[in-house]
Order: C-alpha cells, then structure tokens, then sequence
C-alpha cells in the first residue's frame, strides 16, 4: 500500500463496519427463522418464511443502517491516526454500538413494535456484530502495523532543529517501526554531524528532492519566521507541517489546542467532557437509560413507596434540598424522604444510628431507593446518571476551602452514583481523609471519562447494592 492510499484506510473502515453490520442482521434473521434439521442440509421453514426479508425487517433494517449513519457523522469514530492504540479505537466503536443499541431499543419502546419483531433475532444482530466487528478492527490493525514494519506504507520525514526534544522524537520513530515513519535527518544552523543534513536555508532543496512527507519543526529551537516560511512552503508543495512544543510536563490527556479566530491557544486544563461530542453521548445516554428507569422501574414503584413513606411518618413524600451542581450552580436535588422532618437536614449528615431516620427510611437508604426521583433530575438535565456526588450548599463552602483542587469536580455534572460510590466512599464522611479521597477519585472520573467508564462505574455501584455496603445508612 503506498503512502498516498493512507488517505483510504477511513473509507475501508467504514464500509466494512457497515458490511458487518448488515451481514449480521441477515445471518440473525436466518438464525431465528430457518430451524435445521440434523440430517443433510435441508431445513424446516417457519409458516410465513419464504428465505428473503420480509418487509418489517427490510425497514428495521433500513432503521439499522441510517441511524449507524448518522451516529458516524457525529462520533467521527473514522478519525485515526498512524499512532491511535488499539484500546482507543476498540473503546470508541463499543461506545458506538451502544449507541446504536440504544437508539434502536428507544425505536422499539417508542413505537411499541415488541410484538412484530423478535427479541432474540435483535439480542443475535448485536452479539454476531460485535464479535466480527471486534475481529475486523483487530486483524486490519495488526495487519498494517505488520504491512508498516516491513517498510511499507511509510511516510518521509525530517525534523528542524537538534536538541533533547528531536532527539525524543527520533527515538520514537526508531522504537516503533510499525507506525511507518521513516526519519531522514535534521536540519540545524548550530549543530553538524552524520545525521544532520544541512541549514535551514537548504531544506526546501532537500524537500522537494526526496519527496518528503512531513516537516517536524521543535518550536524551542526554531524561530517562528522560519515556522511561517515553511508552513507556506508546505501548502504549496503539498507536504505537511508539524510543531512539537515541550509539554512533556504535562498529562497528555489534559493539553488540547484550541482556536480563537485564527489565535491557537494550547487548553492544558482540558477534559473528555469539555468536547461537545462527548457531552451529545452523556447527555443522550441519560436521557435514554433515565427514561428507560422511569418508565419500567419509578412508574409502578413509586405508588408503593410512597405510601409506605406516608405511612411510617408525617410529613411530604419527596424531600428536596440544595446542592451544588455543574459549574457552581445550586439546583433542588429530589429523594424520597428518608427521615422525621427536622431543622438540621441542610446542614447535618446522616449518621449510623442516627434517631432522624425512620424504619422506611433506613431501608430506603440501605438499598438506595431513595435516589431513584433523581432520575428526573437527570431527565431534565440537572444531574446526570454517573458524576460526582452532589453535596449540600453548606459542605461545599467549607470542603472548598479545606481541600485543594475540591472545586475541580463540579467542572461536570453531578451523578446518581459515581467512581468514589462505587468504590465504598459513601455517605458520612467522618474525616477530612475520606473527602479528601472522595475528590480524588471524582477528578480521576473526569480526567478519564468515557462511555464505556460510565457502564463500568454503574455496573461496580449495582453490584456493590446487591452485596450489601456497610456506609450504606
């Protein structure tokens, strides 16, 4: 594969993905509708069954391939580097079939279509799709860091100005083969050697002699005219600038460029979150699972619940108070209420053994039902389904001035359950240590986010409900 078919490689993606997906839905829909018998190779045939689609499923099918569509013009999961890692592209695509998953399962709640199109047929689609996708993406992979390796498929490239960072950066090509890149030298005013192929003055010469591909210019070595000299020289003869700055200092994930008008400003506070992709993906997995809770789970419990609420004791079904939300703003936070009505919920924990609670009260705690109205604080778009814990008005004033970099974790939104509660930092916390560990973990959660994170955190939190937690009160 020569070096200018690199360009492809989004589109072979792409329509393989897409291949994948409707060869699975087929493959399913013959698992589910040709029974075969154990002899030879004949089958039986379902009554209504004449071997092609019937047209219901031409349209879910239809449905399949315009919705993955459009999720792919949102994620933009095509977007790979020579250097992406495979965790990375694996990641990004899981999350887009659940994606699609859900998206498809809103289409059948919605439209109340359960009773036309199979469960099973559905439930098959995704497993034979996930798997072969998984496989694809894998062996595409491997295959062309193999293909790159053998020197194949290898971009040209010369980096301007000799020091400690381009040293670096050579080492880098050097010890990874399989991202084919093949340094040719570098150019430097002040340096000569074996390696160094001549002044600045010579590198356009030498460019446009060895069909080079891509000019790395190190910015601490490099004065920025000679930068604006060769990025015109590269737009004009069709060969790619890059700077490398030095901000080996910093997380990789937390540095971002941004743009104001034709100003770049390098962001070295930045966040999963702060992409607006990302927060299109958290925000419509919230409101689908939060609907999905409301709708199965709140619509039949709530009744029972909030009879036995009013029946332990006197007082309102819900209780309400203000927390601090996304950004520093205060929102009602809605609980079924857990304790006898009193003066100090705004400003007193609960405790083990606390008299406040009721008998409802502590079961409600103790299984966490009480959180369950948050869902429509979530729907509404003032909590969302995993964050960080929300703490009432007077804890955030005085934690924020007791720990460093507290106010860090209302940079999201706040969750129903979130990484600090599914690791067992829950409820009282009796020392400044436990807060301090707490915050510790909701900033790793936002330094780290992901979709496949959320499920993790949710799935921890669910298991951690059905073992029991002894902060649980």
């Amino acid at each position: 594969m020569p070096t200018g078919y690199s360009k492809y490689i989004k589109y072979f993606h792409a329509i393989g993905d897409i291949l994948l997906l409707n060869i699975s839905f087929i493959v399913s829909y013959y698992f589910k509708f040709v029974i075969f018998n154990e002899v030879g190779d004949s089958y039986e045939r379902i009554p209504g069954f004449d071997g092609l689609l019937s047209d219901p499923y031409l349209y879910l099918l239809i449905f399949f391939n315009i919705s993955w569509a459009l999720l792919t013009i949102i994620l933009k999961p095509y977007k790979i580097s020579r250097i992406s890692r495979m965790a990375t592209i694996l990641r990004s695509h899981l999350t887009l079939i659940i994606l699609h998953l859900l998206s498809v399962s809103s289409f059948w709640f919605l439209f109340k279509v359960s009773d036309i199109y199979s469960r099973e047929q559905f439930l098959i689609t995704y497993v034979i799709f996930t798997g072969s996708l998984f496989f694809w993406k894998t062996a595409f992979f491997y295959l062309l860091r193999i293909y790159r390796k053998k020197g194949f498929n290898f971009r040209r490239v010369v980096i301007v100005g000799h020091g400690e960072l381009s040293e670096e950066l050579h080492r880098f090509f050097r010890l990874h083969p399989e991202f084919g890149f093949r340094l040719l030298g570098f150019f430097d005013n002040k340096k000569q050697g074996n390696r160094i192929l001549g002044t600045y003055d010579e590198i356009e010469e030498y460019v446009k002699l060895n069909q080079v591909d891509d000019i790395y210019c190190c910015l601490p070595y490099v004065e920025y005219s000679l930068i604006k000299k060769l990025i015109d020289f590269g737009d004009k003869h069709l060969v790619k600038i890059k700077l490398l700055t030095d901000f080996r200092g910093f997380s990789a994930k937390s540095v971002s460029l941004e743009r104001y008008d034709y100003i770049p400003v390098l962001n070295v506070s930045d966040m999963p979150l702060d992409d607006s992709k990302n927060q299109i993906v958290k925000r419509f997995f919230d409101i689908i699972f939060s609907s999905l809770v409301i709708i199965f789970i709140f619509s039949w419990l709530f009744p029972l619940l909030a009879i036995l609420v009013k029946l332990d004791s006197k007082g309102p079904v819900f209780f309400k108070q203000k927390r601090t939300g996304k950004d520093g703003n205060s929102f009602f936070c809605y609980k079924f209420r857990t304790m006898h009505v009193n003066n100090d919920a705004d400003v007193k924990q609960a405790s083990r053994n606390d008299s406040r609670i009721t008998k409802i009260g502590a079961f409600l705690r103790k299984t966490s039902l009480d959180e369950l109205p948050q869902f429509f604080n979530v729907l509404i778009g003032q909590m969302s389904v995993v964050g960080p814990r929300p703490h009432m008005l007077k804890h955030t004033e005085e934690y924020s001035k007791l720990i460093e970099k507290f106010m860090t974790r209302h940079f999201v939104k706040p969750g129903i359950t979130g990484l600090a509660q599914a690791k067992g930092f829950r409820g009282e916390t009796k020392s400044i240590n436990l807060m301090k560990n707490r915050v510790k973990l909701d900033r790793f959660y936002i330094a780290n986010w992901s979709l496949i994170f959320d499920f993790k955190i949710i799935f921890l939190t669910i298991t951690a409900l059905l073992k029991g937690d002894e902060n649980a009160y």
